[in-house]
Parts: C-alpha cells; sequence; structure tokens
C-alpha cells in the first residue's frame, strides 16, 4: 500500500497542495479572444429565488463540463446543522444570519480548496441584492475577486409551481416565495447577466449559462 501523505501542519494546505495566500480566485483580465468555457477553471456563483431552477441548473453544468467541476450547494450545506436548524420558514434572525455567514464561509473555504487543487467550481445560492447581510460582498471576501455571478430569474408563476412540488425546509410559502421573487427583480439594471429560464428546459438553460459565463469571462461585470 502506498504510504499516505502526512497531515498539514496548519491550516495553509489542503491534500498535497498549497492553498493559495488571500483571494485564491483573481480578477480575470480581459483577453482578445472569447475563451473556451468548456476548458477554462472557473468559479461560478448561480443566484435565484426559490424554485428558480437553480440547484438543479447547476448540478446538470458541473456534471457535463470538460474539465472537473464541483457543485456546492449553500442549502445543503446549511441543512449539516441538524439539531439547532435555523429553519427559514421560522423567519429572519440573528442565529439564521449566524448560520448563513458560517455555511457560506464554509462554501468559500470548499470552492478555494477545489479550485486549489484544479477543479472548478459551481455554487448556488438565493443572493439578494438590497440585503448586506445575504449580499455578493461575502461570496466575493470568501472565495474572491474571480467569482463570476450569473441571476437565474424565471417567472413568477414558473418559482410557484416549483415550490409547490418541494418537501421539508425547501418548501416556502407562496407568500414568501412571491416576495423573494419580487426583490430578486432588483437585478435588473445591475449589470450582472440575468437567464430568464420560463419557459427553457435545463440543458437550455445550462448552454445560456455557458454563454454567460463566456462573456463574464471576456468582460468581467462589475459587481
Amino acid at each position: 500500500m502506498p504510504t499516505p501523505p502526512p497531515a498539514p501542519l496548519d491550516g495553509g494546505t489542503t491534500g498535497y497542495i498549497q492553498l493559495p495566500p488571500g483571494h485564491a480566485v483573481p480578477a480575470p483580465t480581459p483577453a482578445a479572444a472569447l475563451p473556451d468555457v468548456h476548458h477554462a477553471g472557473v468559479a461560478v456563483l448561480l443566484i435565484g429565488p426559490a424554485g428558480a431552477g437553480k440547484t438543479t441548473v447547476a448540478r446538470f453544468w458541473a456534471e457535463r463540463r470538460r474539465v472537473p467541476t464541483a457543485h456546492i450547494s449553500l442549502d445543503d450545506v446549511r441543512e449539516w446543522v441538524r439539531s439547532g436548524f435555523a429553519d427559514p420558514r421560522t423567519g429572519w434572525d440573528d442565529s439564521s444570519e449566524a448560520q448563513y455567514r458560517l455555511a457560506r464561509r464554509t462554501c468559500g473555504f470548499a470552492a478555494r480548496n477545489f479550485l486549489a487543487n484544479g477543479i472548478s467550481c459551481i455554487l448556488d445560492d438565493a443572493v439578494f441584492p438590497d440585503r448586506p447581510a445575504v449580499g455578493l460582498g461575502g461570496w466575493k471576501r470568501h472565495v474572491g475577486p474571480g467569482l463570476i455571478p450569473v441571476v437565474l430569474l424565471p417567472g413568477l408563476d414558473v418559482v410557484l409551481e416549483r415550490n409547490a412540488a418541494r418537501t421539508g425546509t425547501r418548501r416556502l410559502s407562496d407568500e414568501e416565495v412571491a416576495t423573494i421573487h419580487g426583490r430578486m427583480a432588483g437585478w435588473y439594471g445591475s449589470g450582472l447577466p440575468i437567464i430568464d429560464n420560463s419557459r427553457h428546459d435545463v440543458a437550455t438553460t445550462a448552454r445560456m449559462l455557458d454563454d454567460a459565463v463566456t462573456r463574464s469571462l471576456h468582460s468581467p461585470p462589475p459587481w
């Protein structure tokens, strides 16, 4: 049997790879020609309301890339907390915010770890344009300025239908879904790429995501 590598002495190493200091994902430099998104190493943040299809699209996109790619779902990481879980259906309070921040830091570390080991990643989260505690700034701090945000925003009727098919903590009331969807409309005019997947299947939406990521690599949106 091969001898396993020695355990890292501190938090600066993981596996065989020395983690880069500071921001692991540098801001991209605009290129003269569009890079091939299928082979590029990237970190993508897929934003959208509950029922937008973020997790489904992110998983599909990650599974079909030509380079190793991981999918990191913030909701999945939040639900690692079993006893004392801050259920989003009971409202937003200090405990909810603390667990959200902890999950986001955990996702950010995972993303940097994957990227340092040559694996791209896509994260998904319901990031609000008008709520600093649940905003883009934290993701930029934890992953790096090269993170590519893309908004997935289908129509309200679509997210209501998808939410109705959910169970457990992922299912929200119609009123809450409508409120979240309305606040997500604030991303229009933000400069971020927005995909309306109301009438598109998962494969088509994933191709549109490829296009959005390619454009962002060539000309990073201001955020």
